[in-house]
Parts: C-alpha cells; sequence; structure tokens
C-alpha cells in the first residue's frame, strides 16, 4: 500500500535512518525521477507544473521512500493536498518498489535545471548567508515575491518607491521604512520583494527577516535558557533587519521593551530597518508611546485598498506567469467582483486554473462564475461602512460629513449612533477600525453607541422603524 507524508523538513526523517547507512538516491532512482518530473507537465498541465511542480527536487530514496522537496511550507502543503497521490502513483508505475512519498521543506533546495537562473542565484545567496548565521534565526524569502511581478498602481506607489529606494541607496535614506495596509494588500509581498534585491545587490549584507511572533519566541526562548547576551548579539550585528506585522508585541512588555533597545541600536550603527504592520504606527494599541513615536521616525507608507485597474493589472500579470489561456473577460469580472484583497482575488484566479487543468474545459465566464459561486455569493453580500454611513445620512437627512464631525447635536448625534450600531452589525469590522471610520473615535465611544442603539430599539419603536428601514435597504 502507497503513502505519502509531508514533514517540515528533510533534516526529521533523516534522523530516523539508520547511522552510516547511504540513502542518496541511485543512478537508476534518478532517471526514474528525472522522467516522472518531465511527465508532469503533460499530466497536470502547463499553468499547474510551472506554478507548483516545477520547484520540486529529488532529495533521497529509502526502505521504499521516495523522499522530495520544495523551498516553502505553503507549496509543500498545496502538493500534498492536490497533486502528491498522483504523483506517487506515477513513480510506482516505474518502480513498484516505491510504496511512499515523503514531501519536506528544504528552504536551499536547487531547483529543477530549467528553473531561471535568477531563482538558482536567489537560493544559492539565501544558502551563503545561512552559513554565515550561526543561530539561523532569518526566515526565508519566498521566490514568488519580487520586485518583478509585483504590479504598482495606484494605492501601492508610494510603498514601492520607497522599498526601491531602501534596496538602492548605499546609505540608509530613512530609518525605518514603515509599511501599513490591509490584510492581503501586498505588504508581504514588497517585504520579501525587499529581500531578495538586497541579497542581490548587496550579497555582504546580513539580512534578517522574520515575524514578529518569531521575534517575540525567540526573545522568551533567550530567557528561559539565560542567553540573552547571545540573542542580543545576534539581532544587533545585522545590517537590515526586517519585520513583518509589528503589532503582534501590542500589549508584551518584555518584548517591546527588548525590540526597542534593538531598534535604537542598530539606528546607531545606520543599519536599516524595516517594518510593515496592519495600521500606522499612531493607530497601533497596545505599544508604549516610546516605542511608537520610533517607528515614525522615518517614512511611514501606506499600501491603501485596490482601484480595479490594480486589481486588473494584477490579473494580467499572474495569467501570464501562469501560462493559462484565460479570456480577458473573466479577469475583468474577477477585478470587478474581487475587491477586499489582492490575495483573495489570486487565490480566485489559481481556482479556475486547476479547476480547468483538472475537468480539461476551456476557462470562461460561465465556468467561472460557477467554480466561484461562494465566493462570489459572499462578496454579494459585503456591505462597507462608507454604504453605512451614506444610508443613514440619507435617511435622516443630514450631510456625510456629520458621521465624521464632532457635532453633538441630537439630530447628529443619534443618527451617527445608528450608523456605528449598523457598522457593528453589518460588517466584520472590529470596534477600533468602526471608530476611525467615524472621525477617529475610540473604540469605547462605538461600544456606548451600539450598547445605547440597543436600549432604544427595545423601548422606542421609530427608532427600531428606523433601524430596521435602512438594514434592509443595504441587505436588499
Amino acid at each position: 500500500m502507497t503513502e505519502i507524508a509531508a514533514t517540515g523538513s528533510a533534516s526529521s526523517k533523516k534522523q530516523d535512518k539508520m547511522a552510516g547507512e547511504s540513502f542518496a538516491p541511485s543512478k537508476e532512482i534518478l532517471d526514474l525521477w528525472k522522467g516522472v518530473h518531465n511527465d508532469m507537465r503533460g499530466e497536470f498541465g502547463e499553468a499547474v507544473f510551472r506554478s507548483w511542480l516545477k520547484p520540486l527536487t529529488l532529495q533521497a530514496c529509502y526502505h521504499g521512500t521516495l523522499e522530495v522537496s520544495v523551498p516553502t511550507r505553503f507549496m509543500r502543503d498545496w502538493i500534498q493536498t492536490h497533486y502528491a497521490g498522483r504523483i506517487l502513483e506515477m513513480c510506482a508505475e516505474q518502480n513498484a518498489e516505491i510504496k511512499r512519498l515523503e514531501v519536506v521543506v528544504v528552504q536551499n533546495a536547487i531547483l529543477s535545471d530549467d528553473e531561471p537562473e535568477v531563482e538558482s542565484k536567489k537560493l544559492k545567496a539565501n544558502e551563503n548567508k545561512k552559513e554565515e548565521d550561526p543561530y539561523n534565526l532569518s526566515s526565508p524569502f519566498d521566490p514568488r515575491f519580487t520586485f518583478e511581478n509585483f504590479v504598482v498602481g495606484k494605492p501601492n506607489a508610494l510603498a514601492h518607491a520607497a522599498a526601491r529606494r531602501v534596496v538602492e541607496s548605499q546609505n540608509v535614506p530613512f530609518n525605518p521604512l514603515f509599511l501599513y495596509g490591509g490584510v492581503g494588500l501586498g505588504k508581504t509581498h514588497l517585504m520579501h520583494a525587499i529581500g531578495w534585491a538586497m541579497k542581490e545587490q548587496w550579497p555582504e549584507k546580513n539580512v534578517m527577516y522574520m515575524s514578529a511572533e518569531k521575534f517575540m519566541y525567540q526573545f522568551v526562548k533567550a530567557l528561559r535558557s539565560k542567553d540573552t547576551m547571545n540573542f542580543k548579539d545576534t539581532f544587533r550585528s545585522v545590517d537590515v533587519l526586517m519585520i513583518d506585522d509589528i503589532q503582534f508585541i501590542s500589549g508584551k512588555e518584555s518584548t517591546q521593551e527588548e525590540f526597542f533597545h534593538t531598534f535604537n541600536a542598530l539606528v546607531d550603527q545606520n543599519k536599516q530597518i524595516i517594518i510593515s504592520a496592519d495600521k500606522s504606527p499612531s493607530d497601533l494599541l497596545g505599544l508604549e508611546e516610546r516605542l511608537r513615536s520610533r517607528l515614525a521616525w522615518g517614512l511611514v507608507a501606506d499600501i491603501h485598498p485596490s482601484t480595479y485597474d490594480l486589481r486588473l493589472g494584477i490579473m494580467q500579470s499572474k495569467r501570464e506567469q501562469l501560462g493559462a489561456d484565460i479570456p480577458d473577460a473573466v479577469l475583468e469580472f474577477l477585478a470587478l467582483k474581487v475587491t477586499s484583497n489582492i490575495r483573495e482575488l489570486e487565490g480566485a484566479l489559481n481556482r479556475i486554473v486547476a479547476h480547468a487543468d483538472v475537468t480539461k474545459q476551456a476557462i470562461t465566464l460561465e465556468t467561472t462564475q460557477e467554480v466561484l459561486v461562494d465566493l462570489l455569493r459572499a462578496h454579494d453580500r459585503r456591505i462597507t461602512i462608507d454604504e453605512i454611513q451614506r444610508k443613514v445620512a440619507e435617511h435622516y437627512n443630514i450631510r456625510m460629513t456629520d458621521m465624521h464631525s464632532a457635532r453633538r447635536a441630537r439630530n447628529v448625534a443619534r443618527p451617527r449612533q445608528v450608523a456605528m450600531y449598523l457598522a457593528k452589525q453589518l460588517t466584520a469590522r472590529s470596534l477600533p477600525e468602526i471608530g476611525r471610520k467615524f472621525g477617529g473615535r475610540d473604540h469605547t465611544t462605538v461600544m456606548h453607541a451600539v450598547r445605547k442603539i440597543e436600549e432604544l430599539m427595545n423601548d422606542d419603536a421609530q427608532i427600531s422603524q428606523d433601524v430596521e428601514i435602512i438594514r434592509r435597504a443595504l441587505t436588499g
């Protein structure tokens, strides 16, 4: 019986092999894998092969197990879910002794022979840097996220230009570079693009990239092992420090304290710091004031929600990368309908391409609507705070500006509270996010408004009727 497995790294499995045993693949297995790897293109289609299967690399063969690697966990999980079963069957058809396929993550894995030269250079640069770092704390850069495939538009133009400037400048142009924006708008893509470009342009520099969560974990680990000096030396000896999602250290006082001192030490040495978050420094709750002010020292670059033109440009770029036959009408339809974030938009495109590869059907507007029926239905129901404010302002015959003003007159304050209540009920926005849409009000103000309207709806028939009318207008 054949088996499929996915593990975090190749080293963990190699520990299970007998000491001194040779597990290098024989020439016969190497030839088998080369043939199967080439056959994957015809089996799964050009788009799937280029996107997911091309980086698959043979690592070892032992006890009927074929061990293959990919450079990222995301690729491993996707291949494991969608393609590993058939790949194992293809291998077993060539050699009946192969009973198990092991998919592991090797961050420095050598890509297939026909992989573009630039990708091989990136992986070699990453490998060399890891050898220099005895603590090996830096997370790997995803080879899909480069400047070359980052589509620039008005919403992200400032962030992109700033990222380019950081890479191209011999000196530190601004410190830190702080990138912020909502989920799936391209912050992480830009961070990885900076990392790759830094390694190519300044290979002698020690670039460290990680999430704020990992920084916190490493700090706590150092405290428990009483090894804080090595922790400090490691982080303060880098040339470029990149921390993703800094909001995760909100409320963590000891971690903020250590990061604050690390920040100051690197700035004093004129080392580059690059930070990303979901909000601007001034809007990050749970951060000490001194740290918040440090984060705003350099250039703060906002990545705004995408426009239709930017989304369409990203879809066209993605089509070219996949090499798939996707009609312009489908791309225009997706760019119009999927407006929440770029990550979801690209996921939608991957779904229709995968469906076409599996069913051998052409991609049309009709099949796209069938495959994405759940996603499109969810987007059709999505209501924004701006829409709520407009409907409430129309119903009560007040100006939109009153929604953001400081006026406390009852004929303005009550509709504003109704709008806050409906924003809480009809959107997935948090209380702080809702407050910011109403003139930068505190989350406690929104909480009070929600409770007040709930009370009034029980006691005041007119308020209850008003709320229901507006709700139907928004959801109908």
